[in-house]
């Protein structure tokens, strides 16, 4: 069930509506996110209600798995947009980027600058939980190189790192700047998930948030996220979405 009525106030001063959610999976039958266009429409429109009004909607292009291409994606993006005027909802703004995997994939098409950006040269990526490809921090050059600027999703998601910290410097270092998701601060993912988010936090490493949302499920937790603690502790980087992001 979902409660709007009795959080409104909270929820209101929570995002700006200038704030930019940069990933989240709303397009219908492209990956593991929204089955279909009534789907869609109900997942933004719900976080319409929680003050979230403008989306980058980023579908994974994964290897073999989601093998979604530019064109593709951006058809589904029409789709969606088309739904929205059908069914008289004018107040969100949504476009489309893409979640890439640092996979073969996504080296074939950096090559051919085949590669939907969250806005200007910025670019999400993600990769493995078992592993990081052995050529990271050359994929990383390789990304810079063409002129694009790597955000990676999720670092605190990525357990091989919990127990290799320097490696989140490195990162850093190499130019890759880091986007948290909403739901790591709270135990959804785990506590040592929400552990290692509080630390890059505080230890002021990342750049960007978003809320990674999928499904129902997801925007329920999400809910219980909107605190006045969390507002504070989350602000410059809600901040920063909406100085980079906004058109």
């Amino acid at each position: 069930m979902f409660f709007f009525k009795k959080k409104e106030n909270k929820i209101s001063d929570f995002f700006t509506n200038s704030f930019v959610d940069i990933h989240s999976h709303l397009l219908p039958g492209l990956d593991d996110g929204a089955s279909d266009l009534d789907e869609s429409i109900e997942l933004i429109k719900k976080m319409s209600d929680l003050g979230i009004k403008n989306f980058i909607t980023t579908p994974h292009v994964l290897g073999d798995i989601y093998q979604n291409s530019s064109t593709a994606i951006k058809e589904k993006l029409q789709k969606v947009k088309d739904e929205l005027l059908k069914r008289n909802i004018t107040d969100v703004s949504i476009d489309v980027a893409a979640e890439y995997m640092l996979d073969e994939q996504f080296s074939l098409l950096l090559e051919k600058n085949d590669i939907l950006t969250l806005k200007d040269n910025y670019i999400l990526v993600e990769m493995s939980y078992f592993n990081p490809p052995l050529n990271i921090f050359n994929i990383l050059f390789e990304i810079q190189l063409k002129g694009y600027k790597p955000i990676l999703a999720h670092p605190e998601r990525y357990n091989f790192y919990h127990n290799d910290f320097e490696k989140f410097y490195k990162l850093k270092n190499a130019g890759c700047l880091f986007q948290l998701n909403l739901l790591s601060v709270s135990e959804y993912y785990g506590k040592n998930i929400q552990k290692i988010s509080k630390k890059l936090l505080n230890l002021g490493m990342y750049d960007f948030v978003g809320t990674d949302l999928h499904n129902t499920k997801h925007l329920n937790h999400l809910e219980s996220l909107l605190t006045d603690t969390n507002k504070e502790q989350l602000k410059l980087l809600l901040k920063n979405n909406t100085v980079v992001f906004k058109k």
